[in-house]
């Protein structure tokens, strides 16, 4: 298995380097959009979104297209947060051309759905959330886990309590709780109760409390629930 998935890898690098390195080459343009809608499940996204303004000026959604990008620059929206980082990835070179061409800023800033976040990795964060143009959108691939981690992360940035920045992960916005995405939950509620039971502010805990070994030694997901998240929603 592992030599498959290997040979795999080293066939999709080759794919990419035909046309990721210019989109204006013959061709490229077209592999891109097909690597968007069929590798990166881009289809699904054209019939759904769950794009939602949760706090004045910032707004959260999974992936969006070109298309997608210029109804969000309709909406106003002057920046924009992506969760996934810079890559090859069709999706990744068509938003940020499609960025450029609206006159959006694309901030990238990589977070991950599966592990319990480190203190340097919101500090970069709320970095981001401070020099990204206002109205902002993030996003992640499905805007469920990442996107739900840091829209809690910016409601606890902005001072809204910790029960409301739980709300950004549930099944709303098709965060799955139960599987390993639930170590996001985990670190939110870590706080939750360190705040009920103190008062400390988010980034003092992050920086004194928090730990990040031992969140993920307590946290016990379920294997239905990486069942659904890893091989049926094929979360990224």
């Amino acid at each position: 298995m592992s030599r498959l998935r290997d040979a795999w890898r080293a066939f999709d690098a080759r794919w990419r380097a035909t046309w990721a390195h210019d989109l204006n080459a013959p061709g490229a343009r077209a592999r891109a959009r097909y690597d968007m809608n069929v590798n990166d499940h881009g289809f699904l996204r054209r019939f759904w979104t769950n794009r939602e303004e949760f706090a004045p000026g910032a707004w959260r959604s999974n992936q969006p297209s070109p298309r997608q990008v210029a109804e969000i620059a309709d909406l106003g929206i002057k920046g924009i947060l992506n969760f996934r980082g810079p890559s090859d990835w069709g999706s990744y070179l068509l938003e940020q051309e499609a960025c450029d061409e609206h006159g959006i800023e694309l901030v990238n800033v990589r977070l991950y759905s599966r592990k319990a976040p480190h203190a340097y990795e919101i500090h970069n964060l709320i970095e981001a959330f401070e020099r990204v143009p206002r109205p902002f959108l993030l996003h992640c691939k499905s805007g469920a886990d990442r996107a739900g981690l840091g829209a809690a992360v910016y409601l606890l940035h902005i001072g809204r309590p910790p029960e409301q920045a739980a709300e950004q992960l549930s099944m709303r916005y098709l965060h799955v709780s139960r599987s390993k995405t639930g170590i996001l939950d985990a670190f939110i509620e870590a706080y939750r109760m360190a705040h009920a039971e103190t008062g400390i502010g988010f980034l003092d805990w992050v920086d004194n409390v928090y730990d990040p070994v031992a969140l993920k030694a307590a946290f016990q997901p379920s294997s239905a629930g990486n069942i659904l998240v890893d091989w049926i929603l094929r979360r990224e």
